[in-house]
């Protein structure tokens, strides 16, 4: 018997790394972990769901912050959200882009590197955008950089955990209906 695809496991993965920035956005309003969902989604996804889940992560991270975390109705607020899901989108593809060319090394390996080269890349976007048009800069001090770094940090340990939760259900899903189903044969 071939084993079929557990069809929950997808949709399952998504609402859980969607549920899991809107808890996020909730708790640090002005530290979204782009970053690391970045990477997680570099490994788990292809390059075109991946892309699709940073705008839909972008999406509720700013519905939580406008509708729950009452970010006011400015030009700067929303010029920054525009900024903020551009700069999640490069990560994104950056981090696919590190993951997928270095596919031969050890996960460890290819996740760190992935993790530098998002978080790098979405920090330069939000700096370039912040110096040429709108403003805090100062929101870039090393201290700052540091604390964004750390909650990037821990935030893809924690996808990297829930991933592995995800899958051993998922392989446990098959693995009883294998054995069920010779069960169901007889």
């Amino acid at each position: 018997m071939t084993a079929r695809p557990t069809v929950w496991f997808r949709p399952l993965w998504l609402g859980l790394l969607i549920a899991a920035i809107a808890a996020i956005t909730t708790g640090y309003t002005c530290i979204t972990p782009f970053a690391a969902f970045a990477v997680i989604a570099a490994t788990t996804l292809s390059r075109r769901d991946a892309v699709i889940l940073a705008v839909a992560l972008w999406l509720t991270n700013q519905a939580v912050g406008f509708g729950v975390g009452n970010y006011p109705w400015t030009a700067p607020t929303l010029a920054w959200g525009v900024a903020i899901g551009a700069a999640a989108v490069v990560a994104t593809l950056v981090a696919h882009s590190a993951v997928r060319r270095l596919a031969a090394l050890h996960t460890l390996a290819r996740l760190a590197t992935g993790f530098a080269a998002a978080f790098v890349l979405y920090e330069l976007a939000l700096y370039a955008a912040a110096v040429s048009m709108l403003g805090g800069a100062e929101a870039f001090a090393p201290t700052i950089v540091g604390q964004v770094l750390f909650v990037n940090a821990v935030t893809l340990v924690g996808l990297v955990g829930l991933h592995q939760l995800v899958v051993g259900a998922a392989v446990l899903s098959r693995r009883r209906r294998a054995h069920a189903s010779p069960a169901r044969l007889a």
